[in-house]
């Protein structure tokens, strides 16, 4: 169905009047238009050519009412906190500077707070408009971890940053890390699970490699992660002049461009049948969001939660055009990010924590992303991993011996290759009398996490027909990185055994809670993977407001959470393989559930599968076999994302084969990850699992470049 443009003439509509004025020599005739939406009405709603398509709703005095209650109630509470800060340092007699502080530290970082969250919120409406993705934000984009990543590594190799402003650095890698989002989604249309699932794992991607960095550099780390969490503390008035000035100039571009944004709303078609370059105006509007995250990252480090909060809030409040939008998101981020800075303070006045305030707000990404969840419509599992399934091997058995004799291999340069100065060395039988009851526990423990892996990553890939899946998208392995901190924090002298059952713990805890979500969701696969990102997002910001402690306690769970394996005992490496060997054989038995799962659900009820039961017993293996795997190389690895592609793409397709290949090559992976981690960084020993991840990387952009190319 169309609708006709003339009958908006009649009815006053200034927008739609314009625009076939413009378009009256195509043909003669009117343009035809979807019947989403009159151009100059409300998103969303159907033209109605008996009213005035610019008239205002009857209901816009009751949003103008709701939206004014709420952002008082923010904003007093914003206000009463910070006064409170203020009130009790200018009553500190003993404190000489009290004055200074307050004038050039507490108010600083109030304006700061309403700055930062209202280019955050303008930027993450920016990405919503141009995606049309709900979920779209600086952090789910990976756009502010390619920031941060940018900065530690020019502040690493480059202190002065070779002539360049922190913000063009910290841009550059914002830029990098979303194009790098964009790539790998857009063979998919840009789908909004997609997308969300591709930024965290980017995200990931930069996480890993600054952490490689900071180890590298042997920097002490309580100030970078205090940092990097998104810390509001000022000195001057500086960062809040220069975020002040690019929000308004920024809000002024996006001024300029309400009515492309509003075309936005209309697919490419329809905005291209009305004059509009879509390419350009998208490119354009992209890059604004990401100077702004990047200049938000330049300052104050990375926050969270912001940019996807005040947006959807604003919608659910009833505002969804793009000039209430423009002005209602940074409001309302700017005045959320306030309150929470207020809490901050508030905390740390009774405390002494000094948390970040970046990963307070991060806290609550979890849960608000749940929330939003039965809110989104339209999200559909990606069939490309299925649709283009590459040819059968005739004899994948062949295939799988050479696999198995490469690993065994690895295996024995594993236990045999050393180095020391001199180069490399083969240890003799005396030597290796002494290092194999070191070396032998550490690598049986971190293929068997591969192998877990691997196996997660088959089931979730072939469960949800997403070629991005990977158990790093459960969540579990998160949760269980921050119930062992909560253990070293709690009792930094406790065992391995107390370690062992606080990380079983939490992930016990999150496997509950992301088969609940699941179970609500009828155990869909995309909602079930954002289901899982909101779970690691919430155990990911309380493991940074544990981190920024710092201490020695910070140290041990660093290295733990990077895959570190030097700890590895006999104890665990056989629960590692025992989990390994359980998980592996309970999936070999159901595999006729992973032949027929992606055929799809209707076909796989046709052909008899209990379909809800299925998707719930293949969840808890893969859920528990991803927690297992957390406590012998953490919860950073890509194994469970390159295994299955690569065994796919070697030919092995049958569900059975396809599970045994990722194994072996999941083994294999983590084998050489382990011999390569002593061989380079040498006299350093790089954690393993932060090691396989930046294997990862390489991984991915390789994947992006195949998508690109040409198509047959």
């Amino acid at each position: 169905m169309t609708c006709d443009l003339s009958r908006f003439r009649k009815s006053g509509c200034r927008f739609c009047d314009k625009n076939l004025r413009q378009n009256k020599t195509l043909s003669g005739r009117s343009v035809g238009l979807p019947t989403q939406v009159c151009l100059g009405s409300r998103a969303g709603a159907v033209a109605d050519p008996s009213r005035a398509a610019c008239a205002p709703p009857p209901g816009d005095r009751a949003l103008a009412l709701r939206f004014a209650c709420l952002c008082a109630g923010l904003a007093g509470l914003g206000a009463l906190l910070h006064g409170l800060g203020i009130r009790a340092m200018l009553d500190d007699a003993s404190h000489p500077l009290r004055d200074l502080v307050v004038l050039h530290s507490l108010l600083p970082r109030a304006i700061v707070a309403l700055a930062a969250g209202a280019a955050l919120s303008l930027a993450g409406m920016l990405l919503q408009r141009v995606q049309r993705n709900p979920l779209a934000d600086a952090s789910t984009l990976g756009v502010a971890a390619g920031a941060h990543l940018a900065i530690v590594a020019a502040t690493a190799f480059a202190p002065d940053l070779g002539g360049l402003s922190r913000e063009a650095v910290a841009f550059a890698g914002a830029l990098a890390a979303a194009a790098l989002v964009l790539g790998l989604t857009a063979r998919q249309a840009f789908e909004p699970t997609s997308v969300v699932v591709a930024g965290m794992l980017v995200g990931l991607v930069c996480a890993s490699a600054s952490a490689a960095l900071v180890l590298y550099g042997g920097q002490y780390l309580t100030s970078l992660f205090l940092w990097g969490g998104g810390s509001l503390a000022q000195q001057d008035w500086g960062p809040a002049k220069s975020l002040g000035i690019r929000l308004a100039l920024a809000w002024l571009l996006a001024a300029l461009l309400l009515r492309p944004l509003a075309l936005l709303t209309l697919d490419d078609a329809g905005a291209g049948g009305l004059g509009l370059p879509v390419a350009r105006i998208r490119t354009a509007l992209l890059l604004l969001a990401v100077v702004l995250a990047g200049s938000v990252v330049a300052q104050v480090g990375v926050i969270g939660f912001v940019g996807l909060a005040a947006p959807n809030l604003a919608r659910m409040l009833g505002l969804r055009t793009p000039r209430a939008l423009l002005v209602a998101a940074p409001v309302l981020g700017g005045l959320i990010l306030l309150l929470t800075d207020g809490i901050v303070q508030a905390i740390d006045r009774g405390s002494r924590l000094a948390l970040p305030t970046g990963a307070v707000t991060a806290l609550l990404a979890g849960p608000f992303l749940l929330l939003l969840l039965p809110r989104l419509s339209g999200l559909r599992p990606i069939a490309s991993g299925t649709a283009h399934a590459p040819r059968s091997l005739a004899r994948p058995w062949r295939s799988l011996t050479l696999l198995a004799g490469a690993v065994v291999v690895l295996v024995l340069a594993g236990l045999v290759l050393g180095r020391d100065r001199t180069g490399l060395v083969l240890a003799g039988p005396s030597d290796l009398a002494l290092l194999l009851p070191w070396r032998l526990p550490r690598l049986a423990a971190v293929m068997a996490g591969g192998a877990m892996l691997a196996a997660s990553g088959c089931v979730l890939q072939r469960m949800t027909a997403n070629p991005l899946a990977s158990p790093e998208v459960l969540g579990v392995s998160g949760a269980a990185s921050f119930g062992l901190a909560t253990c070293i924090l709690a009792a930094p002298a406790a065992g391995l055994a107390a370690q062992v059952g606080s990380a079983a713990l939490g992930a016990g805890i999150g496997l509950a809670a992301l088969l609940a979500v699941a179970r609500r969701a009828a155990l869909q696969g995309s909602r079930m993977l954002l289901g899982g990102i909101a779970l690691g997002a919430l155990a990911g910001a309380g493991l940074t407001v544990i981190m920024t402690r710092g201490g020695l306690e910070a140290a041990m769970i660093l290295a733990w959470i990077t895959g570190a394996s030097t700890q590895v005992d006999p104890a665990l490496a056989r629960l590692a393989v025992a989990g390994a060997l359980a998980s592996i054989a309970a999936l070999a038995l159901l595999a006729r559930w992973l032949d027929v799962l992606p055929l799809g659900d209707s076909a796989a009820l046709a052909l008899g599968l209990p379909l809800g039961r299925a998707k719930l017993v293949l969840l808890t293996i893969a859920a528990l076999a991803t927690g297992v795997s957390a406590l012998t190389v953490g919860p950073v690895s890509f194994v469970g994302l390159m295994a299955p592609h690569l065994a796919r793409s070697t030919g092995f397709v049958g569900a059975r084969w396809h599970l045994a290949g990722s194994v072996a090559i999941g083994c294999g992976l983590m084998a050489g990850a382990d011999l390569l981690s002593r061989l380079v960084f040498y006299p350093y020993q790089m954690p393993v699992g932060l090691f396989a991840s930046l294997i990862g990387a390489p991984y991915l952009i390789g994947a992006v470049l195949r998508k690109a190319g040409p198509r047959c």
